[in-house]
């Protein structure tokens, strides 16, 4: 007998997962070129080819067993002297090795961070549409996941409406830009603005609000789209940050948390940090991800690949007349469904082999998902399938 919390976790599981899943089945049948499967963020980019060299590298040049063996909890000190040092560089922060903590991914490091703010009832704000695992983040420690809408237009943060949602009980606020599943990156007016509202809150209750800014997608901006660096305008910031998408790495599980020796209560946020990394299993990053990534710091992921894919589709599918948020990072696209029933509009969709994810999943129904970090032949291969849904629903 499985615990009452699995099963409401097992009862709620992945959408996102659950439709991948169902795009081997019918890959099986149809063969994988025939299905055009955009439910899972899985990288088609490979890894820069220093990722690589890295970790071939240092396996030859420690034949012993220490590059497998343990470090401390929060990571090898130099691997996070030179990511602080980078984060200093690029962002002018006065971060140092003890303001990191090595993390087995974005996900170990929201889980790590959650585990050290709430305890049983405490509220985490997020901003609707937002990745659905995070109400299993929260839920994992027996707090409250609280969703604060956005602007259904621009689908920027609305300030007024993160007032509102904010209570004596809140303890985090967790944004994520560039934005999953919207593409949409949020600009320095409104992060400013929800900044402003989380310190008259603070001073309102007596007690810290933190933001964990979760920005495994930092990276992936297309032209000249800035993406602003929350703990430059909001001091009580903890930064979470994955190389899943950056360098293309989603199965090595390696990330890290940044705070600033700045933030209230510092010295027990970090040891508790620390600690919850130990305890909750992870002991440490993986020490081999740890020592690759060091060394490629200034790599980036092929941007130009993304970007194909992203202009092919929104101009196909606008073209079409459906109407999509335009992405300006990350690597999804936004679509509203041309019915209210998004599960309707998925199962059509899936009769022409064409797999989304409802908008539900991410809290924010009448819309669909559409992850294009696929094969460029997978786009162009879904765009008929695509074009005679828009007929059949008189959008053209």
């Amino acid at each position: 007998m499985i615990s009452k919390k699995m099963e409401g976790f097992v009862k709620n599981s992945s959408a996102i997962r659950a439709m991948f899943e169902e795009g081997q089945k019918m890959a099986a049948v149809y063969g994988k070129e025939n299905v055009y499967d955009f439910s899972l963020g899985n990288p088609n980019v490979p890894a820069p080819p220093a990722v690589n060299e890295s970790m071939i590298s240092i396996l030859r040049s420690d034949p012993a067993v220490m590059v497998h063996g343990y470090m401390n909890n929060a990571g090898y000190e130099d691997v996070r002297t030179a990511i602080a040092e980078n984060l200093n560089e690029r962002f002018g922060m006065h971060y140092d090795a003890e303001c990191l903590i090595m993390t087995v991914g974005a996900a170990g490091g929201m889980n790590v961070i959650m585990k050290t703010l709430l305890n049983p009832g405490d509220e985490a704000v997020t901003f609707s549409p937002y990745f659905g695992e995070y109400r299993s983040y929260v839920g994992n420690y027996d707090g409250v996941l609280v969703e604060s809408p956005v602007d259904g237009v621009t689908f920027q943060p609305d300030p007024d409406a993160l007032a509102e949602r904010i209570t004596d009980r809140t303890r985090v606020l967790i944004i994520n830009s560039p934005n999953n599943p919207t593409g949409v990156v949020y600009t320095e007016e409104s992060i400013r603005a929800v900044a402003a509202v989380l310190e008259k809150k603070q001073q309102e209750f007596g007690h810290e609000i933190y933001i964990f800014s979760d920005e495994p997608y930092r990276e992936l901006v297309y032209g000249d789209t800035a993406v602003p660096y929350i703990p430059k305008f909001y001091r009580n910031t903890i930064v979470g940050y994955s190389y899943s998408k950056s360098l293309s790495l989603p199965g090595e599980r390696i990330g890290y948390v940044a705070m600033s020796r700045d933030i209230d209560d510092y010295e027990n946020v970090y040891s508790a940090a620390k600690t919850a990394n130990r305890i909750l299993g992870f002991v440490n990053a993986p020490s081999l991800q740890q020592r690759a990534i060091a060394g490629c710091l200034g790599e980036k992921t092929d941007m130009g690949y993304y970007d194909r894919n992203r202009r092919t589709l929104y101009d196909a599918l606008t073209a079409d007349g459906f109407t999509c948020v335009h992405p300006d990072g990350a690597f999804y696209l936004w679509m509203k469904t041309p019915e209210p029933d998004e599960k309707a509009f998925c199962a059509r969709a899936k009769e022409k082999r064409i797999l989304v994810v409802g908008g539900s999943s991410f809290g924010c129904s009448g819309f669909v998902r559409i992850a294009y970090c696929v094969a460029y032949e997978t786009i162009t291969g879904s765009l008929p399938g695509f074009a005679e849904l828009a007929r059949e629903y008189g959008l053209c």
